[in-house]
């Protein structure tokens, strides 16, 4: 077994001060009488011993400093059964029966609870003829090798069935707290940790699971190892408190508004939008005009069925002006997420006519429909022949339309509604605010702006670099060009990307790194 790091730097401080003037046991409430620990020091070390103690009892367990009878539980580290067992006779102890003797996994998982969890098989320290399995005596952990784990999400195949989201939500404010910093190295640092542990099939309860993990450096494992013991990380919690932090929070969650203009906003003296809107003399862009007027609207979730019915939006629109074009919901929508703050739409027109005027029809349309609230057409930039960027981040060149859009919403039933004078119809909103970006690809580049643009951001950032580090390509939204041979590689679906890159093909749902 792997010795269990020391805690965070923060938590290691505290814990230092707090084991130098410890309290005695009795100045904690003892909330599980049953339960009287013993954690053996053997393989741990005195001053990890101690903190584990501190802080069992802090949480209301009862622990003793010596060995006892009223000793209920035995907790080791490191220590095989044998090994406990000769520790235990060696204490002068001839019926080690009376006691569960468990692996520090058993510890950390009642630490997590905040109660006493059930001793399970996996927690147990066995025999070898008693193991479940045939050559181990480990706690049962699902078939895995760690070495074999990818640095790339593109090698992984992540569903969404997140078994280590305590984790994975930590590294995302941790990730954020740096973007709004600016810096990348970090946020990088714990989007790909947070990206690796979303891939694991199993939950991540103690320190060894991570061994031989890629993307696992000190910060990551030094909160990896706090929350596994303290249910917490200390350092997330100083970033959610942080007045910088939540003011880029809550600056950034507006349409049109991104760091550097958060930045702006901070230096002004300004901390929440209700201070931005009060603020007379800042020049507002319109896109940033309209986020802050249907503010409510555009940072509520948006559902499956709202995006569907969108899609239908969307599609009667484009068909008017072109019947046969394919127009695909992308993003998160398309790798099976339920609910999202935006919709994604990727139009092709796979036979001989094209029209470049598409999205200008479709916006009028819209206008004269009364749909469209708020729209910005980027024109294409794409140069025939354009070389993909070396930067794995850019953006595309295609033509593209970021619009708001009114959903109307379903009629409540008369049954339903308020019989009340005062209630007066004109006064009800029918309709909800939604973001839609439309994206119009040539059809020889479809598949590549369909894999581009069906994300995760992360999934295609790690693709890219795939593609430039292990096969000397280079891969965007556009095409994918070979360096050494000095050619473009058609494709004519995302299963072709994917062989040109030598890599099995990954599903859309299992794409969500």
């Amino acid at each position: 077994m792997e010795r269990i790091r020391a805690p965070a730097v923060a938590s290691r401080k505290k814990s230092q001060r707090e084991m130098q003037s410890p309290k005695p046991p009795c100045s904690y409430e003892i909330k599980f009488n049953k339960f009287v620990i013993f954690i053996v020091q053997r393989k741990m070390g005195k001053t990890r011993r101690a903190f584990l103690m501190e802080l069992a009892r802090r949480k209301g367990f009862r622990v003793e400093s010596e060995l006892s009878d009223s000793v209920t539980h035995v907790v080791a580290e490191n220590n095989s059964y044998s090994e406990v067992l000769d520790w235990l006779r060696g204490q002068a102890v001839q019926e080690s029966s009376r006691f569960e003797l468990l692996d520090i996994s058993w510890f950390t998982a009642c630490m997590e609870a905040g109660r006493p969890v059930e001793a399970e098989m996996k927690y147990r320290l066995l025999e070898q003829d008693e193991c479940p399995a045939v050559n181990t005596c480990e706690p049962e952990v699902p078939s895995f090798t760690a070495s074999r784990v990818s640095q790339y999400s593109c090698q992984r195949k992540t569903t969404l069935n997140n078994f280590n989201k305590k984790f994975t939500d930590a590294f995302e404010i941790m990730a954020e707290n740096y973007e709004f910093k600016e810096n990348e190295i970090f946020s990088l640092e714990f989007l790909r940790a947070a990206s690796v542990l979303k891939f694991l099939p199993f939950p991540v309860v103690r320190m060894k699971d991570i061994q031989g993990l890629p993307c696992m450096g000190d910060q990551v494992r030094d909160i990896i190892e706090e929350i596994i013991e303290e249910g917490e990380s200390s350092r997330v919690k100083d970033v959610l408190n942080d007045e910088r932090y939540k003011s880029f929070k809550q600056f950034t969650s507006v349409f049109g508004v991104g760091v550097k203009t958060s930045e702006k906003w901070y230096r002004m003296g300004l901390r929440t939008l209700e201070e931005v809107t009060a603020e007379k003399t800042l020049k507002l862009s319109k896109m940033q005009k309209v986020g802050l007027l249907y503010y409510e609207d555009l940072v509520s979730c948006v559902s499956e069925a709202e995006a569907d019915a969108v899609g239908l939006v969307v599609k009667k629109a484009v068909h008017t002006f072109l019947p046969d074009a394919l127009v695909t919901l992308t993003g998160g929508f398309r790798r099976g997420k339920k609910i999202g703050h935006d919709i994604d739409f990727l139009i092709t027109n796979p036979g001989p006519r094209e029209d470049d005027d598409l999205l200008h029809k479709v916006v009028d349309l819209w206008k004269k429909q009364g749909l469209l609230l708020y729209c910005d057409i980027i024109e294409s930039t794409f140069v025939k022949e354009q070389r993909p960027s070396r930067n794995i981040d850019a953006m595309d060149n295609f033509q593209k339309c970021f619009a708001i859009l009114k959903l109307y919403q379903p009629r409540v039933d008369s049954e339903s509604q308020s019989t009340s004078e005062e209630f007066d119809m004109a006064e009800v909103k029918d309709w909800k605010a939604i973001r839609v970006d439309l994206v119009i690809s040539p059809f020889e580049q479809y598949a590549y702006a369909l894999l581009g643009w069906t994300g995760s951001k992360q999934f295609g950032r790690d693709l890219r670099r795939y593609a430039n580090h292990e096969k000397k390509m280079m891969l965007d939204n556009h095409a994918l060009y070979d360096r050494r041979k000095r050619i473009f590689l058609k494709a004519g679906s995302e299963e072709e990307i994917f062989a040109h890159l030598g890599l099995d093909y990954v599903e859309p749902w299992e794409r969500n790194a």
